[in-house]
């Protein structure tokens, strides 16, 4: 399956069904009252990370997802049947943002799961408004409309390790080497064309996940060679380990193409703790070995170990799997210490008299009058504005919110018109 690691998909959840305006109408029985029955919920739209799925490439297609509406109320009070939630299975490490860049979901754990459009509410049925006054209510709701959003899902591979370097620097053989992944590997440049993932045993009690990223090249950040997408897959790895061919010309310079490289990613990983694996060294006798690492450690950061391995002739790699433990330890240690610092205290809740949800404003703007507010505007998408008691409804709420004395405040005549942000209108 072609790889597949960020992709834009169109989401709409369930509307709710409308609320029914009905009358008991049966034999032998005299006046029968309101009967009119509740809509049921529209569905959500859930989205779970699971081990069985490695791609996002069952979106590449498939570019709405859609849940379906609650079903409208019914005669004898009946209530409309609320729809099913849409699931929809993602990998581990899918990041869910809006059109606006804002993180909607982080589904970074097996069976982990977030409700990310939420189905519109069912209308009330004319049953639902009787009382003492009012006995034969001819109104009814309709049914909220569900979310619908443009979002961008992006997979970022969940791995404690990161295997980083120039195309052919022995990446790929080191992978296979050390765990069970089988990656393509051959003597040309962008063998790798997507991350592999293989599960690395260190020791009886270690075993830890690598991933072999993509060979960068110098201008990868400009989008050169295979740019610098697969980079994404490195933001979430503790570890990186520099895999440099010693038979590079210029190993400094190797060294220093992949650190900038890393600087000039959207998120500078060029701080990341790294280990130097000087690759390709079975061939090389001490002399050259010690010069080549002097040659690195005049361009790495102050008490950096350089380890010469041999991925191909298995030389080495103990020594280096041992280092990246002791390692990834440290910067365990150093999440868990810095989580509990993060972790807020219990503080005692201050209680306002203020509620958000409760304000509203109203503006004139030639000859109409605008009402915007979350709690108006939340009734007047359930209010049928063809139907005039429906409308007669939101007016007495307009006039218990105060809305009604601004809009006579602000010179509102008969015929004006009366738009609610952009949810629906009326004629005062």
């Amino acid at each position: 399956m072609h790889f597949i690691d960020r992709v834009d998909v169109l989401i709409q959840a369930g509307s709710g069904g409308n609320g029914l305006v009905s009358f008991r109408r049966e034999k032998f029985v005299d006046k029968g009252g309101p009967d009119g029955g509740d809509g049921g919920k529209g569905g959500d739209i859930i989205f779970r990370a699971t081990r069985n799925e490695n791609t996002l490439a069952a979106f590449r297609f498939k570019k709405e997802l859609v849940a379906k509406n609650g079903e409208g109320g019914g005669k004898r009070k009946k209530h409309g049947k609320s729809a099913e939630d849409l699931l929809v299975l993602v990998p581990v490490g899918t990041v869910i943002t809006d059109d606006k860049g804002a993180t909607l979901a982080d589904l970074a754990v097996d069976g982990q799961q977030e409700i990310v459009a939420k189905g519109g509410i069912g209308g009330y049925g004319n049953a639902h408004f009787t009382s003492s006054v009012r006995q034969s209510p001819k109104v009814a709701e309709k049914g909220e409309p569900g979310e619908r959003l443009h979002i961008s899902m992006e997979l970022k591979l969940i791995a404690d390790v990161g295997l980083v370097g120039l195309p052919n620097a022995g990446k790929s053989t080191l992978l296979s080497v050390i765990s069970n992944a089988r990656p393509e590997i051959a003597d040309y440049p962008f063998t790798t064309l997507t991350p592999n993932l293989g599960v690395v045993d260190i020791d009886q009690e270690t075993s830890t996940l690598f991933a072999d990223i993509p060979g960068l090249i110098e201008g990868a950040a400009e989008g050169k060679g295979l740019g610098d997408e697969f980079l994404r897959h490195v933001e979430r790895t503790l570890v990186l380990v520099h895999v440099i061919d010693a038979y590079q010309d210029d190993v400094a310079k190797a060294y220093q193409t992949i650190q900038e490289e890393l600087a000039a990613y959207k998120v500078d990983l060029s701080g990341k703790p790294q280990i130097i694996a000087l690759n390709k060294t079975e061939g090389l006798d001490d002399e050259i070995i010690t010069d080549l690492s002097r040659q690195l450690q005049k361009v790495t950061p102050k008490n950096s170990v350089i380890y010469p391995i041999s991925a191909q002739a298995h030389i080495g790699t103990k020594e280096l799997l041992f280092a990246v433990k002791d390692v990834l330890l440290a910067e365990r240690r150093k999440e868990l210490e810095q989580a509990v610092k993060e972790e807020p205290e219990e503080a005692v809740p201050i209680l306002t008299m203020t509620n958000d949800h409760d304000t509203w404003k109203v503006t004139k703007q030639e000859g109409v009058f605008l009402v915007t507010g979350p709690r108006i505007e939340r009734f007047a998408v359930r209010t049928d504005f063809d139907n005039p008691y429906g409308v007669a409804r939101l007016k007495d709420i307009m006039k218990k919110t105060g809305i009604l004395h601004e809009l006579l405040r602000l010179g509102v005549e008969a015929g004006d018109r009366i738009v609610i942000a952009d949810k629906g209108e009326f004629t005062f």
